[in-house]
């Protein structure tokens, strides 16, 4: 079904994309958005006012066409501070199932734009499982988006499908995933609550009464479990990643505001880097959500410290009062030997630096595969969601990273990592035989990345057959 037109491809298809109102999930949808156009689909973002222009700067700039369509954030009870359109801004992690719920809002002006529009697909986030319900009234298929690994939906489908807790004693004890290839081993306290796992039924039902799931990761990363989703579990997906790719040719200025507009300058960041030896720096960011309490900032300052090693260290602001005043400590301890970053930093052109030695993250999906892009080892400290799925596939399954030790799903307040921790964690992925190891095995995957992008590749391929096969639908 796609025609050839001079060199640019031409297809039919109009594409609604519909991403969840947070950082981590515009930017990768954004992204899609980008791959879909450049085979020549019409891509339409769906988003509210507010959202709107920090998508118009990601893509203004793009060498495809991409319309942004508004609808209004739904007015909803009290709860939610005024004028917050992005999960990104609310002032405690508490208020997330209130501002999912207000999004359930958005279903009847969604529908309005389906009714008018009327996209051959619709592309929507896993947090809006309503979406199929509205797709359905108007025959209009609709194709789920994680933003996770397919190891991770694996476990969580196994997990919901066969409840391996119930088998052990206590909070601490281990059990190994049922039916998951790899005999993953967890414990109860690495899981999420009762009602995260009612909401991943509604979330489940959905996706099965779907179209199907796109999922932003590529086949030699997790073929296994790629295999397993789609000829065990049952599900129709298609891998299309590493979606942040797409950018892969985008000057300095565009990869750093990538997201949002970086609070430092993207050239002072690189100048520092240049003059630090490679594989030497390390880089910590947690993602656009987590604010940390001031006695854990302490415990990854002493470990930092204790280590060595420079360093660039995002740090969200915005936290408890006690953690502003341990961030002043902390920027008067450590003088001299990083960057402390408050606020959003430019983590692809950072993490594609030669300087960077490993990324001490959160095990988001979007940070997790830009450090597999980039081909930099990884400090797993996971925190919720799907993190500590992800920390498992990369210590145990692909082993280009090491657990910092983080113990419990939820809140930081709960978390006991200490900075001796941190410190065994970063020496043991910057030094010795071992790292060495891990790095080269981060080097493989970087490579394999890259080609599963390009013409022929694993991802390439499979967006071409997804668009093909929408195509015959219509």
């Amino acid at each position: 079904m796609r025609k050839m037109g001079g060199d640019e491809c031409h297809h039919p298809l109009h594409i609604f994309f519909f991403p969840f109102l947070a950082s981590g999930h515009i930017i990768p949808t954004v992204d899609m958005a980008k791959s879909f156009a450049a085979k020549g689909v019409k891509a339409t973002i769906i988003t509210t006012p507010l959202n709107a222009p920090l998508i118009s700067k990601a893509i203004q700039k793009s060498k495809t066409t991409i319309h942004i369509q508004t609808i209004e954030f739904p007015n909803v009870e009290d709860g939610l501070p005024k004028g917050c359109e992005n999960m990104d801004s609310l002032p405690s992690p508490f208020l997330v199932p209130t501002f999912i719920k207000a999004t359930r809002l958005f279903q009847e002006p969604f529908e309005q734009l389906l009714l008018q529009q009327h996209p051959n697909c619709v592309i929507a986030d896993v947090l809006f499982p309503w979406a199929t319900d509205s797709t359905a009234k108007f025959a209009i298929p609709r194709l789920v988006f994680h933003g996770t690994s397919f190891f991770s939906l694996c476990a969580n489908e196994c997990i919901r499908l066969y409840n391996p807790c119930k088998n052990v004693s206590s909070d601490t004890e281990t059990f190994i995933i049922p039916n998951l290839p790899g005999q993953i081993k967890l414990t109860r306290m690495q899981m999420p609550g009762t009602d995260f796992f009612k909401f991943l039924e509604e979330v489940t039902e959905s996706e099965v009464r779907s179209y199907g799931v796109v999922v932003n990761s590529f086949y030699e990363l997790e073929g296994v479990y790629a295999d397993h989703y789609r000829n065990v579990i049952g599900r129709k997906a298609w891998h299309i990643g590493p979606l942040s790719l797409c950018s892969r040719n985008d000057n300095i200025k565009q990869k750093a505001t990538r997201g949002k507009e970086a609070s430092i300058d993207q050239y002072e960041c690189l100048k520092w880097l240049d003059t630090k030896k490679q594989n030497s720096v390390v880089y910590i960011c947690f993602g656009s959500m987590p604010r940390f309490p001031g006695f854990l900032l302490r415990e990854i300052a002493m470990g930092l410290e204790a280590s060595g090693k420079p360093f660039i260290w995002v740090v969200r602001e915005g936290g408890e009062e006690d953690a502003s005043d341990e961030l002043l400590n902390i920027e008067e301890r450590l003088q001299g030997k990083g960057l402390i970053i408050k606020g959003w930093a430019p983590q692809v052109l950072i993490l594609e630096h030669e300087a960077i030695g490993a990324f001490v993250t959160h095990c988001g999906w979007n940070s997790t595969l830009e450090a597999v892009v980039a081909g930099v080892p990884i400090v797993t400290w996971p925190i919720v969601a799907e993190q500590f799925y992800n920390e498992k596939l990369v210590t145990e399954v692909l082993q280009i990273g090491v657990p910092v030790g983080a113990k419990k799903w939820g809140p930081l307040e709960e978390d006991r990592v200490k900075w001796d921790e941190v410190e065994k964690a970063l020496r043991k992925i910057m030094e010795g035989e071992e790292a060495e190891e891990i790095r080269n095995k981060a080097k493989v995957l970087s490579k394999q990345a890259m080609h599963a992008v390009e013409e022929g590749g694993s991802s390439c391929s499979d967006l071409n057959a997804l668009i093909d096969e929408l195509g015959l639908l219509n």
